[in-house]
């Protein structure tokens, strides 16, 4: 029997929407402080340098991260789906085979990340002057990819199920101790950007215990039992379809973004300051899409195991409209004030990043309602169970962001690189909606009554 305040199979679309998505986009602000504080303080108490050094690796991060989150919310589709539907026992083999999944890939990308490294800094042109810096911080970090594979696998799965609340209140309490660890390392042991990365990877770890704990002592229907841990290969290959294109989405996405990061360090450390601390500021606020993203797929998974599709397009239409209203709002705050939340980033010098700051928080604030439709319909087309088509607007992404960086890059122009991410997210958004548009008109009714059939 589903637990009646998990299930978004019934009630006021917009209301559910708004209330499952409000404790997410907190817990991702917080989750981007785990980056974000690391910035901050290695600008602070090191210097504009270990800034950028931080920065410099920021795109194999959202690689990294990235490919984690993608995965695991791909692997936990059919959790949704099966809890949507009633059908506990074959939920709990979703999770079981979601975490033995989750477990060999991320040893697999431990091993892979560590290795190609070196290279792979030096062909994004990283500036000689931050490259010791920036090789010890994201060496720790590929270290831990297990850590962050625990925490976003568990969370993922309690939010199948409707909970994002709990998830939320971990990551809030890793986050502080991530604060608190990176001003420990690097102030009394002046660790550097090193200190920064251990400490993120710490509390990470800590966040998935925490989640793995309450599991364990409050959520009965996630309790295991031996023959649960046999999931068939049907099961496997089907996690593997919606998870794996779902993880090449985001990598896609990064592909392009390392693009743009190789452009950028063409233009010096201070530039890659500069927009080091603008794209934190352009994170933070930008976690409501990624939100909206996460509550869509989770309110389409259960829809669609429910059979329910004006359901479903109500919801969309709901997440449509909010994100918008939102866009206006958060578009008026990054292209006015945003610039002033340099000074968080760096005490000295200031004046050299903030009208760099400024250039790129007015070029994509600009451009916001195009990226409410690439994360509402991708991660709601997801949620649906395709997997290879949302991969496509992916490939849309990667081609609108290297076109301007490559051109940014022979125009050494900082304006061009700023307008890369615009550019990416007004293709994703059209292919996107054509998706929608043809899933919803065309095969949602086929799948459902062959469904039923069987």
């Amino acid at each position: 029997m589903k637990a009646a305040q998990y299930d978004m199979t019934v009630g006021n679309p917009t209301k559910i929407i708004l209330n499952f998505t409000l404790p997410i986009f907190i817990g991702n602000v917080f989750q981007q402080f785990y980056n974000m504080a690391d910035a901050v303080i290695v600008g602070k108490f090191v210097g504009t340098k270990a800034l950028a050094a931080v920065g410099s690796t920021g795109t194999i991060m959202f690689l990294i991260y990235g490919f984690v989150v993608g995965m695991t919310a791909g692997f936990t589709v059919l959790t949704a789906q099966k809890f949507g539907a009633g059908d506990l026992p074959a939920m709990r083999r979703t999770v079981a085979g979601a975490s033995i999944l989750s477990l060999i890939i991320g040893l697999i990308l431990t091993a892979a990340f560590m290795l190609l490294m070196e290279p792979w800094l030096h062909l994004m042109n990283t500036p000689s002057d931050i490259y010791a810096d920036a090789y010890s911080y994201i060496m720790i970090i590929s270290g831990g990819i297990l850590a962050q594979m625990l925490y976003n696998l568990l969370a993922s799965i309690l939010r199948a199920l409707g909970n994002s609340k709990v998830p939320l209140y971990f990551l809030i309490f890793s986050a502080l101790l991530n604060i608190a660890l990176d001003l420990f390392f690097i102030i009394v042991f002046h660790m550097g950007a090193a200190g920064a990365a251990i400490a993120t990877i710490i509390s990470q770890g800590v966040s998935g215990l925490l989640c793995l704990v309450y599991i364990i002592k409050k959520v009965p229907i996630l309790h295991m039992t031996r023959e649960d841990w046999h999931p068939e290969g049907a099961l496997l290959k089907r996690q593997m379809q919606i998870g794996i294109p779902m993880a090449l989405q985001y990598s896609i996405t990064a592909i392009g973004t390392m693009m743009v990061q190789s452009s950028l360090n063409i233009l010096g450390s201070t530039l890659v300051a500069a927009f080091t601390a603008a794209s934190k500021i352009e994170q933070v606020v930008t976690q409501a899409y990624v939100a909206l993203g996460t509550t869509i797929a989770t309110y389409g998974a259960q829809n669609m195991g429910a059979g329910n599709i004006p359901r479903i397009r109500k919801g969309f239409r709901s997440s449509t409209i909010i994100g918008i209203v939102y866009s206006f709002a958060a578009a008026a705050l990054v292209m006015t004030v945003g610039k002033y939340m340099s000074y968080l980033f760096v005490s000295e010098d200031v004046a050299l990043i903030i009208d760099s700051v400024d250039i790129y928080l007015k070029c994509v604030g600009a451009f916001f309602i195009p990226l409410t439709i690439v994360n509402i319909y991708r991660n709601g087309i997801q949620g649906l169970g395709y997997g290879l088509l949302p991969m496509m607007a992916g490939v849309a992404e990667l081609i609108g962001r290297g076109v301007v960086a490559v051109i940014a890059a022979r125009q050494h122009s900082y304006l061009g690189v700023c307008l890369a991410s615009p550019a990416a997210w007004v293709l994703a958004a059209a292919l996107l909606l054509v998706m929608y548009f043809y899933i919803v008109k065309f095969d949602l009714k086929k799948i459902i009554s062959r469904r039923e059939k069987e």
